[in-house]
């Protein structure tokens, strides 16, 4: 054999054992709830065009899945998907990312009867995975974490939460969205925080702020920032916000968050400097001002505003909060002050998921609406709005350069957004 074959066959074998276990992964990927950064915003990525319509939106692929509300998470040449099929099982695919078709499935038992008062919410797989480009890691309903292997499907580990402790199922269903940080996942479960290495799955730590037995599993996520100068985990349980010692679990601050009926669903978000706000179910939406003497850090209440989100995660545009809010209206708040700088008079539906880029805010309505909308802090602006889903969507959107990914309830849809063209004029 010549070198020169030898070293074109070397090259090709290496290329292909990359895409197989997606360690050569380069370009634009969404690798985990809100996003690269878990704040809703896409990074660097090029400008948003002005318009939602038939033009500018080209459906790519479309295929038909079970129900589910996990949003979608795209890998360089993948995207993994989840569906709850036949009220019994929690399936996990990878559709290959150009034309959707099927790659691998693995499935496991998950059913979960939730509270009849609850029903109306369905009783589907609800968490949005986390990937690593190795590997994929799935909350299912009855708060139990799978690592799949990315390229593959096959079982790594999987962590039995209430089977381990010997606790309840959660009542509502497991929501929280893992969160991958480098040798280490954390999620939290059973009214907790668990942190698991994330080649074994062992429990390297679990910090405990409520009673499981009582509120059961978080319906919020997790997330990583530095605040009062550490980085730290900062989570919001049913009963209690606190930023939690990565290595440790140690609690650096925490304080009480009076949510109605104990149900606190958004991600924690950052504010400019030490701040981290919350909007709570029923009550009110707060931020707290985290602050270090010593070694100790506490929080306390900045400021509160009675206007408060429900499910919705908020995002921050320069420095204002951009909110939709349990009565379905959306809001803009000042991120130093609390105080509203415009309301909607409109609502809209039930729940919103919002991707930032620049000054664009891209949001998704559980009814199947596409709005575009200018981050401007002195009014609501609406660019435009476009109808891409029959169905409803309760997943969170994701958008990878010039691809939106929609998982609607029943299936997964990728569009190409393109600038329309320019209308002829008349010679």
């Amino acid at each position: 054999m010549s070198l020169r074959r030898f070293v074109a066959g070397f090259l090709l074998t290496v290329v292909l054992l990359g895409n197989a276990t997606g360690e050569n992964e380069v370009g634009p990927t969404w690798s985990q709830w809100r996003g690269p950064t878990r704040d809703g915003h896409v990074g660097k990525a090029p400008a948003w065009p002005d318009k939602l319509n038939k033009e500018a939106l080209k459906l790519l692929w479309r295929v038909d899945l079970g129900p589910s509300y996990s949003g979608p998470v795209v890998g360089a040449d993948r995207v993994f998907v989840t569906e709850t099929v036949g009220g019994k099982e929690e399936v996990v695919k990878a559709l290959d990312r150009k034309t959707g078709k099927e790659l691998w499935k693995t499935s496991w038992k998950g059913q979960l009867s939730v509270p009849a008062y609850a029903k109306a919410n369905g009783e589907w797989i609800r968490s949005t995975p986390a990937y690593d480009g190795t590997s994929v890691f799935v909350n299912g309903m009855r708060d139990v974490l799978v690592c799949l292997d990315a390229a593959t499907g096959k079982e790594s580990w999987r962590a039995d939460f209430p089977t381990l402790y010997k606790t309840p199922q959660p009542v509502f269903g497991q929501a929280s969205s893992p969160l991958v940080d480098g040798d280490a996942v954390y999620t939290q479960a059973l009214a907790g925080v668990f942190c698991l290495d994330k080649k074994t799955g062992k429990v390297r730590w679990r910090a405990a702020l409520d009673n499981p037995r009582e509120f059961g599993a978080a319906t919020a996520s997790p997330i990583i920032g530095t605040v009062a100068g550490k980085r730290q985990l900062i989570v919001l349980q049913r009963k209690v916000l606190a930023g939690l010692d990565l290595s440790t679990g140690a609690v650096q601050w925490r304080h009480d968050v009076p949510a109605y009926r104990n149900t606190s669903t958004l991600t924690p978000l950052l504010l400019d400097g030490d701040g981290v706000l919350t909007s709570l179910y029923g009550s009110k939406s707060l931020r707290f001002d985290v602050t270090a003497r010593e070694s100790k850090q506490t929080a306390k209440i900045g400021w509160e505003n009675k206007l408060n989100g429900y499910m919705s995660s908020p995002v921050l545009v320069g420095k204002h909060i951009y909110l939709h809010l349990e009565n379905q209206r959306v809001a803009c708040l000042d991120s130093r002050t609390g105080k509203q700088a415009w309301l909607t008079t409109k609502p809209f539906g039930k729940y919103w998921s919002m991707v930032v880029n620049g000054n664009r805010i891209l949001a998704l309505d559980q009814d199947g609406t596409l709005y575009l909308l200018a981050a401007n802090p002195t009014r609501f602006e609406l660019l435009d709005k476009y109808r891409i889903s029959e169905t409803e969507s309760w997943a969170h959107l994701a958008v990878v350069g010039d691809l939106l990914y929609i998982r609607e309830l029943e299936a997964m849809a990728v569009y190409q957004w393109r600038q329309p063209a320019p209308a002829s004029k008349d010679k």
